[in-house]
């Protein structure tokens, strides 16, 4: 089994900045990407970023290239989002998610995910 926890969700301005964390344990060996998604109310759980441990494969939508960096520190099992330049439709949970194989932008690919974390910027 493998556990997803993620954290660094808050309150922040428009412009400002957040770095979500996503920390992954148990049977790691079978995720090889990880993948960023994020849900507002009424809305369809959208991608934000993926990547592989490797390093390899990063990719965003265009709602938040230039914005949002994904990154991995296979030392620490670790995946982080930074987001910045923050606008109020960037309000959302935000899940982190894993899955064997290549980073894909659909949800239901993803076999584990994380218990989300809620991010609202302020207008």
């Amino acid at each position: 089994q493998v556990q997803l926890v993620e954290s660094g969700g808050g309150l922040v301005q428009a412009g400002g900045s957040l770095r979500l964390s996503c920390v992954v344990s148990g049977r790691t060996g079978s995720t090889s990407a990880m993948g960023w998604f994020r849900q507002a109310p009424g809305k369809e759980r959208e991608f934000v970023a993926g990547i592989r441990w490797s390093g390899a494969s990063i990719d965003y939508p265009d709602s938040v290239k230039g914005r949002f960096t994904i990154s991995a520190d296979n030392a620490k099992n670790t995946v982080y989002l930074q987001m910045n330049s923050l606008k109020p439709e960037d309000t959302a949970v935000y899940y982190c998610a894993a899955r064997g194989g290549a980073v894909v932008v659909t949800p239901i690919a993803y076999k584990y995910w994380g218990q989300g974390t809620q991010v609202t910027v302020s207008s």
